[in-house]
């Protein structure tokens, strides 16, 4: 005698979310299939495939991950698969969570760390997706500062009896144990290593020493997170593990690992929040933000900068206004904006003319001076074809700007040949544009090659012209 099939239970809690979200099954189910597609994915579900559902059947592989995430964008608040009574699987979203706690927030960053680190190249392969920007940045717009990061402090060494420092028991004189005591040097390291590789990134692209990083914050930075401190020094850890996550999630995004770069992004501003650090919040906005603009989503670029504007008011010096100001100038000319560009352009300008060399400013917004308010001035006209006035900004930032932030050099002698494009300074912007391209092969970065790239769409016009040739086969030649 055959064994009858177990009946499936009704899924109450789905049925009960799709009634509180106003979706038809056939409504939910082509969601999921356009949220699939951001991910590669070819799915084909139907109204059918939603009635199974809700009748108990559970759906394979990631989809519960990508029917949360539907709700989660349509609810405006985070949902799991579980809350849809769904079975738990490897969420497909991971790292674009806003933890509800500093604990959850460590337990997520340091995940991706370590998935990083190892040999899950598929990690290096995650799309970028704009919608997954509006929950994060919301929820560190509205949400409350942390009451609370400390953790299992053993508060300051006791001296024993006999007058001699007791020796704490750990594993050795150099590994760090879970629960270890962390100590201001820890945290001056942590600084320390980050002015190391932000050099590094700044002289020679992303991809130069993104994996040492990425590896530094898991065997250091995480087991100081899961060690003991106080608030003062867990608000300190924090940051300082903010900004090293963030600038991991800069140079991924230098070498075009989009959909990593934007998940340690928003787990470093998660941090950023648990250190009680708005204003560095706001730069890891910005951060967002310049990302966004690169791939061309201008509209979710004008939006983070505003958020982060909104989130700070004026309780930030000039300076950082004056980033605020111009990297929504950037969303702005991606979209063709003239009056609107124009216009944080010039609050841009005079944010930064009310700065004062005695001003105290974060050690993050230092790189903002007159050099790079000339380049965001030379990319904004670039992208609004005005190109006299992009000419002389970008001319302006290159005789300004340091050697030491090469990328940024390259970057600007590219808009730079653009604009002299534009003018139809054919030999100018075909020099301009060899010098970048060989400087472009001397450095680990896609967005350098990129840059080169968009330069030579823009000869195609000009392909049978003698300076456009000359230029191919100087190109050539580096190759």
């Amino acid at each position: 005698m055959t064994e009858r099939p177990a009946q499936r239970t009704p899924n109450r809690q789905l049925a009960a979310l799709i009634a509180e979200a106003g979706f038809s099954n056939a409504g939910l189910a082509r969601r999921v299939d356009q949220l699939g597609l951001e991910h590669g994915l070819d799915l084909r579900y139907d109204k059918t495939s939603v009635t199974r559902w809700l009748r108990g059947q559970q759906p394979r592989g990631t989809t519960p991950a990508l029917i949360a995430e539907v709700f989660t964008r349509r609810l405006g608040r985070r949902l799991t698969a579980q809350d849809l009574g769904l079975d738990a699987c490897a969420p497909v979203y991971a790292g674009l969570e806003f933890a509800a706690t500093p604990e959850e927030a460590v337990d997520i960053v340091s995940g991706l760390w370590r998935k990083d680190s190892g040999s899950h190249a598929e990690l290096r392969k995650i799309a970028f997706t704009p919608a997954g920007l509006v929950v994060p940045s919301r929820d560190w717009l509205i949400g409350r500062a942390d009451d609370r990061v400390g953790r299992g402090d053993p508060g300051p060494s006791r001296i024993p009896a006999q007058g001699r420092p007791a020796v704490p028991r750990q594993r050795s004189q150099t590994e760090r144990g879970p629960g270890q005591k962390v100590t201001g040097g820890d945290i001056a390291a942590l600084r320390s290593v980050g002015e190391l590789f932000r050099a590094l990134d700044h002289a020679y692209g992303g991809g130069h020493a993104r994996q040492a990083l990425v590896r530094y914050l898991e065997h250091e930075a995480e087991p100081m997170l899961r060690g003991a401190y106080g608030e003062q020094t867990g608000r300190r850890l924090f940051a300082a593990a903010a900004d090293l996550t963030r600038l991991a999630g800069w140079t991924s995004y230098d070498i075009a690992a989009h959909g990593l770069a934007q998940r340690y992004f928003v787990q470093a501003l998660r941090l950023s929040q648990a250190a009680g650090d708005r204003a560095y919040g706001s730069y890891v906005l910005v951060t967002m933000s310049r990302q966004a603009v690169y791939l061309g989503h201008g509209r979710e670029a004008v939006q983070l900068a505003r958020v982060a504007q909104q989130g700070v008011g004026s309780a930030v010096p000039p300076v950082v206004q004056a980033l605020l100001h111009s990297v929504e100038a950037r969303g702005h000319g991606v979209l063709g904006e003239v009056r609107a560009c124009t216009a944080s352009l010039v609050r841009a300008e005079r944010a930064l003319e009310t700065s004062r060399s005695g001003d105290e400013v974060p050690y993050w917004a230092r790189f903002f001076d007159e050099a790079q308010l000339a380049d965001e001035f030379g990319h904004c006209h670039r992208d609004l074809s005005q190109f006299r006035a992009a000419a002389q900004h970008a001319e302006r930032s290159l005789q300004l700007r340091a050697p030491g932030y090469a990328r940024s050099r390259l970057f600007c002698r590219v808009v730079l040949a653009s604009a002299r494009l534009g003018l139809g300074e054919l030999d100018q912007a075909c020099q301009l544009a060899a010098e970048a391209a060989g400087q472009a092969v001397e450095m680990r970065s896609v967005r350098a090659i990129e840059y080169v790239r968009d330069f030579e769409r823009r000869l195609e016009p000009y392909k049978d012209a003698a300076p456009v040739r000359g230029y191919r086969d100087k190109v050539a030649a580096l190759a």
